[in-house]
């Protein structure tokens, strides 16, 4: 009897100990707030006194790029792959559905012993099999659709009637009325999910937040504080994210307070180049969301974790795709064959230990999708960018035509001087980079011809738990 209340001691001191060295994650995701929309990165009206402090405390990756939009950026960042692997070539219209054959980094950390809860913005399909309870996440608090409020023909869609203020929340597959402002419900559900885990199991806290995104719903009080600096759009916008900042501060104390700071992992990113706050500062960035410009895909990227990482920046050309493999590394779980051979990106351990260590240069590819529907194989040069360390070749075509643009962005980060000309060597070796490119993921895009239902699955549940009007 001894020996087996021994042993059993034993095997929980043992997981007790391992579950202490395999580190909690909180990954946040603000939703169009641009790299421009911070002080830390000279904003001269905009302050941001917590994210500063992170910024400050962090491995900060100045040359990590993203999606140009809001689902592509979530789709590859939970996969490591390309968006257009995943089959998410849109933010709407069936579009934006993850392919059911991806696995995600949830269901890899869920499989490995985290616990795993999403807080805010899913945005990757609305329908059953595409919700985030079925992709690896336990603990669902999610609103539909691409934002709040928000409705579209077919699946992508939020309850109905809902607004920024007391939002219904779709939590476990059961709505509930909630108080108070988004930002605020958010991070206050995550944070007491975020109690519950402690000292039981390493946790996965997926905070992504619908703010600073439009419609521009925001307290009063935070409206105010730039309204006579800026327009008043970018006030309502600037308020939003000073909003997001304050819940950051909070987050920051609670994780000092539970002492949990030393093991806790907090990364803190943007899904896509700027928006509103754009036309008061964009970083000196050509082009914002919706573009292949710079200034549509560079990102903010913040990656602290105290006593482990020491903060620096780090120039090396690094995205979305890397988020999964690097998670995967540090947390040491296992995978399986087709996880490994779904991941593209690459690990950013050795730059988070070293800012300057090697790191071979790549070649990545933007393509802002959202094409017409049917016109994928007749859209390969709309709107793309494929990108090396040094050079962009870019076509801004909304039409389709090529029309390749290059850009040292070393010398001319702005991207104002087109050498295309001067490089003949370069402009081919990056198109003949992305023709390969191009043809490899045209059989993935499943989601092109979907029908979507009737109507929206958040209505539907939603008046089958409270009644339709």
């Amino acid at each position: 009897m001894r020996l087996g209340l021994s042993l059993v001691v034993l095997l929980l001191g043992t997981t007790l100990a391992y579950a202490q060295h395999r580190p909690n994650i909180i990954l946040i995701l603000t939703d169009d707030q641009g790299y421009g929309d911070l002080s830390c990165h000279g904003n001269p009206v905009l302050r941001t006194a917590n994210l500063d402090r992170l910024h400050s405390e962090s491995v900060r990756f100045t040359n990590f790029h993203v999606s140009p939009t809001c689902s592509p950026t979530r789709a590859a960042l939970l996969t490591g792959r390309h968006e257009f692997k995943n089959g998410v070539t849109h933010t709407i219209y069936e579009r934006e559905r993850l392919t059911l054959s991806a696995i995600t980094l949830a269901e890899v950390l869920r499989q490995n012993g985290y616990a795993t809860g999403i807080f805010g913005k899913w945005h990757l399909g609305d329908e059953d099999a595409y919700r985030p309870d079925k992709r690896g996440f336990e603990e669902v608090f999610v609103h539909g659709g691409g934002g709040i409020g928000q409705t579209y023909p077919g699946s992508c869609g939020d309850a109905p009637g809902n607004t920024y203020f007391n939002p219904a929340i779709l939590h476990n597959n059961r709505f509930v009325k909630t108080q108070g402002y988004c930002t605020d419900v958010f991070f206050r559900q995550a944070l007491t999910w975020i109690e519950q885990q402690r000292g039981k199991r390493p946790f996965f806290a997926y905070i992504a937040t619908n703010a600073p995104h439009a419609p521009l719903q925001v307290p009063d009080h935070y409206a105010r504080i730039y309204a006579e600096k800026v327009p008043e759009d970018v006030a309502k916008f600037y308020g939003m994210v000073v909003n997001i900042d304050e819940n950051v501060g909070r987050l920051l104390e609670q994780l000092r307070v539970w002492g949990l700071e030393d093991n806790t992992l907090l990364i803190f990113m943007t899904d896509n180049g700027g928006t509103v706050g754009c036309k008061v500062y964009n970083a000196g960035m050509r082009g914002q969301k919706g573009t292949p410009w710079i200034g549509g895909t560079r990102a903010v990227s913040f990656w602290r974790w105290p006593g482990k990482f020491r903060a620096a920046d780090v120039s090396a050309l690094t995205a979305h795709i890397d988020v999964f493999p690097t998670l995967i590394e540090l947390t040491k779980c296992s995978l399986d064959v087709r996880v490994r051979q779904q991941i593209e990106g690459r690990s950013l351990v050795p730059l988070l230990y070293n800012a300057n260590a090697p790191w071979p240069d790549r070649i990545l590819v933007t393509h802002v999708g959202r094409w017409p529907k049917g016109e994928a194989k007749h859209s390969k040069y709309r709107q793309v960018c494929v990108r090396n360390t040094r050079y962009t070749l870019v076509c801004p075509s909304s039409k389709g035509q090529r029309a390749w643009e290059l850009y040292d962005v070393l010398a001319d980060p702005s991207q104002k001087h087109n050498i295309l000309n001067e490089h003949p060597d370069v402009v081919r070796d990056l198109e003949t980079y992305y023709d390969r490119w191009w043809d490899s993921i045209l059989p993935y895009l499943v989601n092109e011809d979907a029908v979507g239902p009737p109507l929206n699955p958040f209505k539907e549940l939603y008046w089958k738990q409270f009644g339709k009007p």
